[in-house]
């Protein structure tokens, strides 16, 4: 695990928003429906929502969500002709005991 790309990508105000808002996503995207267990990739949000919340460019939000997927923070799927993402859980649990044990 990279633990300086994964500072480096949440070192960015939106960013690090973008991963508040998918630890609920249930809740701060409530016009979405998020993927079901039946998609096998449950809680994911498309990324045309996530980029209607930040009110950033397609472009933009697309290279910010793709940066926390290379930090292994961020799991994306595509489903058709759209892609979402969930936060990866497991990234966060070994960062957390990264920093409870190293820093």
């Amino acid at each position: 695990m990279d633990y300086l790309m994964i500072f480096k990508a949440l070192a960015n105000d939106t960013r690090l928003q973008m991963m508040l808002w998918l630890k609920e996503p249930e809740v701060n995207f409530p016009s979405a429906v998020p993927l079901t267990s039946e998609h096998h990739f449950e809680g994911g949000i498309c990324v045309g929502k996530i980029q209607e919340k930040t009110g950033l460019s397609q472009s933009t939000t697309s290279q910010y969500l793709s940066l926390l997927q290379r930090s292994g923070l961020l799991e994306a799927r595509r489903i058709g002709q759209w892609t979402y993402y969930r936060r990866s859980e497991e990234t966060l649990q070994r960062l957390s005991e990264y920093i409870g044990k190293e820093l």
